[in-house]
């Protein structure tokens, strides 16, 4: 081969490459995002915190974790993915509701906070809230799912799918009430 025809041919593959490179990406677009994509590392990193949240000097939760990240961008989060524990206080300090999680996170600037994965909310009567995924909104002071839930009281348990309650999971509605366990005549029958 000659000087010339080296070059052609060079170009030739070099353009068919090219042409088969682009075609391949145009078909795993989501592959090469993946690739290209820089991963995000928090700007904030604390093991074992214990976070207090007052407002007008007034006492509303302590929150403790195993592991905090703080990540900042456009949607600012704070991320405790190795479990949560929360105690909301009433007007007197006085623990009045529990949750506890396996993992959450706090979308700062919708004012939420995310728990998923064996959450379990603990009112001051002992009543107790199971599921796994719930929203609780610092604006409105609700917590909503849309998951399964189950709600064991003194008296019954109680399953459905989806629930609004105010953040002491003092009132509450389940939205489809799938089922109800009366506990005192199980043991009346048991007697």
């Amino acid at each position: 081969m000659n000087k010339n025809s080296t070059n052609i041919y060079l170009k030739s593959v070099t353009a068919f490459l090219l042409a088969v490179t682009l075609f391949a990406c145009e078909n795993n677009i989501e592959e090469v995002n993946a690739i290209t994509q820089k991963k995000k590392f928090p700007v904030e990193t604390a093991d074992s915190i214990e976070v207090i949240y007052s407002d007008s000097g007034k006492v509303l939760m302590k929150i403790t974790a195993p592991l905090m990240e703080h990540y900042v961008s456009d949607s600012s989060y704070i991320e405790l993915s190795k479990g949560v524990h929360v105690i909301f206080f009433n007007d007197s300090l006085q623990p009045q509701t529990e949750l506890t999680a396996e993992y959450a996170i706090n979308k700062e600037r919708e004012s939420i906070m995310e728990a998923k994965r064996n959450v379990v909310v603990v009112n001051e009567k002992g009543d107790k809230l199971n599921t796994e995924h719930l929203i609780w909104d610092k604006n409105t002071r609700m917590i909503r799912t849309e998951e399964f839930v189950k709600i064991t009281t003194e008296d019954e348990v109680i399953m459905g799918n989806g629930l609004e309650a105010d953040e002491h999971f003092t009132k509450y509605k389940i939205k489809q009430i799938k089922g109800i366990i009366s506990i005192k005549e199980n043991e009346d029958e048991n007697n």
